[in-house]
């Protein structure tokens, strides 16, 4: 008996970001996050990095003019609904990707700053930083910054509760158009309280048990968790909750498949049902 092919309102969800030799994080993790959801996924390589499960040992970044190529390829082809931005290591990239997105238009943008790996690597170039204030923070339809990265992007420290409420307006004065803060980097041996928030409205709490582990991941899958929920035609406030259920499944279902400490997210365990 053969199949009958699913072609009917099929959405895609691109990943622009870096590639995670290790499997556990960047585009890897991106794809695999789409594929959870039941959406397809594109992806369009920013950066390359040799990477285990005990740190990064070496990046590449492709020719901007490639990466290029490939942003308009998947946008010719296929119905992209929403693009999760991920490791973009220099400002000539962000710019590329900028200008990408400036004449592709995607519906929702979803942009996670990523600038330091779990490891303590430093992924952002110090001049890139500018460049992603001022080019990607005004396009994105949600920024989702752990509180290290929104401390560089504020230029203020995060040390409690207070400060994240204070971050938020801190970017909203950068221009971004809604924030799901991750404030799982809060001492403490409470719940991990995230904030999402509009300008002008209070902050919704999104609150989950801390597990006490060391994962590897989690902001790249929250981020495309995030996009595959808007493409599910979820809202803002509910793709971001959703997003945040759905990384804390994932990572109490982990699991090591290297010889480091550090955890995997167990995506397939933690997808929706039904």
């Amino acid at each position: 008996m053969s199949a009958t092919p699913r072609t009917a309102a099929i959405v895609s969800a691109l990943t622009i970001a870096g590639s995670d030799s290790g499997g556990g994080a960047g585009i890897q993790a991106d794809l695999k996050t789409f594929a959870a959801h039941r959406v397809h996924g594109l992806s369009a390589l920013a950066a390359l990095t040799a990477q285990h499960t005990r740190g990064v040992t070496a990046v590449h970044v492709p020719d901007v003019g490639f990466l290029r190529a490939q942003i308009d390829a998947c946008f010719d082809d296929f119905e992209v609904r929403a693009v999760k931005l991920g490791m973009l290591a220099t400002a000539e990239v962000i710019h590329a990707v900028a200008d990408a997105l400036e004449q592709h238009k995607p519906r929702w943008l979803v942009l996670d700053p990523v600038m330091v790996a779990t490891s303590g690597a430093r992924l952002l170039e110090p001049s890139a930083l500018d460049a992603l204030r001022t080019r990607l923070l005004p396009l994105a339809s949600v920024v989702t910054p752990n509180l290290p990265e929104a401390e560089l992007l504020i230029g203020a420290p995060i040390a409690d509760r207070d400060a994240m409420r204070a971050a938020l307006d801190g970017l909203f004065a950068l221009g971004a158009r809604a924030v799901l803060l991750k404030g799982g980097h809060l001492p403490g041996e409470g719940d991990v309280v995230d904030l999402f928030a509009v300008p002008g409205a209070p902050p919704r709490e999104i609150a989950h048990p801390r597990l006490q582990v060391d994962a590897h991941g989690t902001g790249c899958t929250l981020a495309s968790a995030v996009a595959a929920n808007l493409c599910l035609g979820r809202s803002l406030e509910d793709a971001s909750i959703a997003a945040a259920d759905y990384v804390h499944l994932a990572l109490r279902q982990g699991y090591k498949p290297g010889r480091g400490e550090v955890l995997v997210l167990d995506h397939f365990g933690a997808a929706p049902r039904g």
